[in-house]
């Protein structure tokens, strides 16, 4: 009988020339990697975080002891256990994409539950962050996908209307950016329109219909971040809950992190989320304050100052409760620590130690007593007798063992009234109520045009400027003059008001407040600036004399208000641009009944 030969195969144990060579390589690529539990890799990281606290003990304690071989073994454990420290972090480090990879399918059943059409892109997925930090932006970040996909993009039909394409747009993007990591979520929707968030708002009874009335619209758009609001028309599977952007801040603000929106109406949205890298380890200023030392996070630092001498008493004017320092031509407001945490202060202290931080966007100066060298900290949170304290984020062991608070910047901020939230308001508030909300504001006071006394918002101040009567030129029927390669326009406050009989102040050179946005600015020429104060006003109405919007008892005198529109728009700035975007206006509302 025939025989069918089988073609000849090699035996499974011996492989090809080539299976080999990729064998090998999948071997060499598996024994690069090791899977850690997570709870050894955390308490590493803690002992790690001891070391380091035992590290700036030795340091410490080696200063003061002039031995070159312990000076040289000491430096030696400090780089290694700074390399021991960056090695243990980075193992803790993982891409942001194990979050963002959870993003297209979240985007593909939401449009199709709107029924709209939604492209996602994202960009920087690579970006590494601490693992615990990518575990606490999950739910913040899914909470702003949702919210642009329902409130965002719009239907089809409605953009085509709009002139825009079917499809609408989301981009997820990460960075690195000075020591954080930025998540951005941006849309080309509809924007957040600030009329209808200030309705929802009083609708819902977070504000006070009239306070709503003075936001501008960014203070407006901010309302979003408020409990229980929404703009929801009903309840959905998606919205409507009031459940939301006020969990994206408030876990946001737990570890240490910021958030920022920006909106156009018709244009699209953004959202920002400012990310610290790690908790673990952070870079800290030592300070000392009132006989304490404290930490401040040197990632809200921006620079230091020291004043010596008369510099203490001409530098810095000392304006009732609102210090400012001129740094640079800007009103730095200053934040005394000592008054914050109510610690005992020197009467007159030699030299003044500022130190100027960031919180939300908004620079104010810290004076405190002393300032000492930055540290690498390992912080460590506070207990719960503590936790309540707005003004401490947490505390670390120094290096002599005794253990100091870290400042909590915005929380210190906070406590000084530089920065406040929206205050809520029951959602039975009467009338009456509604008159009580405060109108504290920090004002400018000076003297012009046979006013004794004038003020305009300090926040739209960009900055106090004297020009000598020689630098003033004339331009049409103008004053100008020539600052910082620009033609500025100079307002006459004796022309604004058609107070002919006041003339122009005779000082030489002039004193004029600038007002500076969205790159246009205007000087207002006044005779002698008074003071900055802040006071709760109720302006009384008045509107009689083109220029002033009214008046109210301030620092104990009648002080008259400016209409700034009418200084804009006599320096040709139109007058209307505090529309959406431009000057933002903060006066509370003339009243006809009553004045502070």
């Amino acid at each position: 009988a025939p025989t069918v030969a089988a073609p000849s195969t090699p035996p499974a144990s011996a492989p090809s020339p080539q299976t080999g060579s990729d064998g090998r390589r999948a071997a060499a690529a598996g024994d690069s990697t090791i899977r850690v539990d997570v709870g050894l890799l955390d308490r590493i990281m803690n002992t790690v975080g001891e070391l380091v606290l035992a590290r700036n003990q030795i340091l410490q304690f080696t200063l003061n002891i002039e031995d070159a071989n312990l000076q040289a073994a000491s430096q030696r454990l400090n780089l290694i256990a700074s390399e021991l420290q960056e090695g243990v972090m980075k193992t803790r480090m993982q891409p942001i994409a194990m979050v963002f990879g959870m993003m297209p399918r979240l985007v593909r059943d939401l449009a199709h539950d709107t029924g709209k059409q939604i492209r996602l892109e994202i960009e920087g997925a690579e970006t590494e962050l601490d693992r615990t930090l990518i575990e606490a932006i999950k739910d913040p970040l899914t909470h702003i996908v949702r919210n642009s996909c329902d409130h965002g993009v719009e239907a089809p039909e409605v953009r085509e209307r709009r002139g825009k394409a079917a499809e609408g747009r989301l981009l997820l993007r990460a960075y690195h950016e000075g020591g954080h990591v930025i998540i951005e979520m941006a849309d080309d929707g509809g924007g957040i329109d600030p009329a209808r968030v200030r309705a929802k708002a009083v609708e819902r009874g977070l504000v006070a219909a009239e306070q709503a009335a003075r936001m501008s619209d960014r203070d407006a758009q901010q309302l979003i971040f408020l409990p229980g609001f929404s703009t929801a028309e009903k309840v959905t599977g998606i919205s409507g809950r009031g459940v939301g952007m006020d969990v994206v801040k408030t876990n946001i603000d737990r570890i240490g992190g910021a958030i920022d929106l920006v909106s156009q109406a018709g244009k699209g949205t953004t959202v920002k989320l400012k990310i610290p890298l790690t908790l673990a380890i952070i870079p800290g200023l030592v300070v000392h304050s009132g006989g304490e030392r404290f930490v401040i996070p040197q990632v809200s630092l921006l620079e230091l100052v020291r004043l010596e001498g008369e510099a203490c008493r001409t530098r810095i004017e000392r304006v009732h409760a609102a210090p400012v320092y001129r740094r640079r031509g800007t009103l730095l407001p200053l934040v005394y620590l000592n008054r914050i945490l109510g610690l005992a202060s020197p009467q007159e202290p030699p030299v003044v130690n500022i130190i100027v931080l960031q919180a939300e966007e908004k620079a104010f100066g810290l004076v405190v007593d002393d300032i000492h060298d930055t540290q690498e900290i390992v912080v460590k949170p506070l207990g719960k007798q503590l936790k309540a304290l707005p003004c401490y984020s947490g505390a670390t062991i120094m290096g002599d063992g005794r253990v100091s608070l870290i400042l909590d910047v915005l929380g210190v901020a906070q406590q000084a009234g530089l920065i406040g939230s929206v205050p809520e308001a029951g959602a039975g508030e009467t009338e009456g109520a509604a008159e009580a909300v405060s109108d504290r504001q920090t004002l400018l006071l000076f003297r012009a045009a046979g006013l004794p006394q004038a003020a305009v918002p300090l926040s739209l101040v960009a900055r106090l400027e004297e020009f000598p009567r020689g630098r003033v030129e004339g331009s049409g029927r103008r004053q100008v003059v020539q600052y910082r390669d620009r033609i500025l326009p100079l307002v006459s406050l004796a022309g604004l008001l058609g107070d002919d009989a006041a003339g122009e102040p005779e000082a030489d050179p002039l004193p004029v407040i600038v007002f500076t946005e969205g790159g246009a600015s205007v000087g207002l020429i006044v005779e002698e600036i008074l003071d900055v104060v802040e006071e709760e006003v109720r302006i009384r109405d008045n509107t009689r004399r083109p220029g002033v919007l009214g008046a109210a008892i301030v620092a104990g005198k009648v002080t008259d208000f400016l209409d700034l529109r009418v200084v804009l728009a006599s320096g040709g700035m139109g007058g209307g641009g505090h529309q959406g975007g431009g000057w933002r206006f903060c006066w509370p509302s003339p009243r006809r009944s009553s004045a502070r």
